[in-house]
């Protein structure tokens, strides 16, 4: 096995797809000569040019719909949006045109277009840069959406969505970069499906993203206590796997979801309406939700640490499905 580094696989991806396709193309800001701002595409400008590694002007309604334009002009692009929150300038070209095309043309258009975004928070980038907006996305038809929080997904979705013919849009957690696991291959993965990320009998914890390793870490710490927790990765955000996590709540009879974005209109609230509807009389208990404090998330540390998801707070949680309010 090696170590690797989850900005490496994203890095490793993205050049791997150019490398096989002369049609894959990266744009964004910052991307070629100062190599990304995560540093994901380091090295890249040198390797393949201008020409395909493209430093856009600060301009995501522009540049988003350049790739649009590219995408239905036979080219593969990667569009990379600096930050989820910037993401917001480029919302009519994602949702009404690149999401809507395949639609309004009668299936004579799809838009093949990958764009990449960093989102959440952790890293005292204050509240312009660290919100976790991927629920949004995942509420509009005619787009993908997926949230990769593994370095072997960081590597494999990309070229799962670069084969797709309509647009898939990538969220990469702020605080997964820096990560690393011992991987032995890196090969492409599915888009579509969940994945158990440890099994376990008493409660089902869905979770994606950047608060998996934080859910891991609270189910190893529950486990001394005696409560065998399933983890449940959603990793597909659109469509969603309900199948995956239904099935876990069936066999656990508890459920507790972790999401970083707000409570109120989340897609924690989704996926509790999933499980009422499809798996009520299985429950032996309420469906708990885990989710950042409503407010704009802070730039001091201690009380950006205060308004996100936990270990603490989601052990809390579990527990309290036992009847421990501690």
């Amino acid at each position: 096995m090696n170590k690797t580094a989850y900005r490496t696989a994203v890095h490793d991806s993205i050049r791997d797809a150019m490398l096989a396709d002369p049609r894959v193309v990266l744009m964004g800001e910052d991307v070629g000569a100062y190599g990304g701002t995560y540093a994901a595409s380091k090295g890249l400008l040198a390797e393949f040019g201008p020409d395909r590694i493209r430093d856009t002007p600060l301009s995501e309604l522009g540049f988003v719909g350049i790739g649009i334009g590219a995408a239905l002009g036979g080219l593969r692009p990667i569009v990379e949006v600096m930050t989820v929150n910037f993401s917001l300038l480029a919302l009519d070209q994602i949702v009404n045109t690149a999401a809507a095309l395949r639609h309004m043309s009668g299936g004579q258009f799809s838009v093949p277009l990958v764009v990449r975004m960093a989102t959440g928070a952790g890293r005292q980038l204050a509240a312009q840069h660290s919100h976790s907006l991927e629920g949004w996305f995942a509420h509009i038809p005619g787009i993908k959406v997926v949230a990769p929080a593994t370095v072997e997904d960081a590597y494999g979705m990309l070229p799962t969505a670069l084969a797709d013919p309509d647009p898939v849009v990538i969220f990469e957690h702020v605080q997964l970069y820096n990560t690393t696991m011992d991987v032995e291959s890196l090969t492409p993965q599915d888009i579509s499906r969940a994945a158990i990320r440890r099994s376990g009998s008493d409660v089902t914890v869905i979770t994606y993203g950047g608060s998996l390793p934080k859910v891991i870490d609270a189910a190893d710490e529950l486990s001394l206590a005696g409560i065998d927790c399933e983890v449940v990765d959603l990793r597909s955000l659109r469509p969603l796997d309900t199948g995956t996590f239904i099935d876990s709540v069936r066999k656990t009879h508890r459920a507790v979801v972790v999401d970083e974005a707000w409570r109120t209109g989340s897609l924690a609230g989704e996926i509790s309406a999933q499980i009422v509807e499809n798996a009520f009389f299985d429950l032996d208990g309420p469906v708990v939700r885990v989710c950042s404090a409503e407010v704009p998330i802070p730039y001091a540390k201690h009380l950006e640490q205060a308004a996100l998801p936990q270990k603490e707070s989601i052990v809390a949680a579990v527990r309290s499905l036992f009847g421990d309010q501690s």
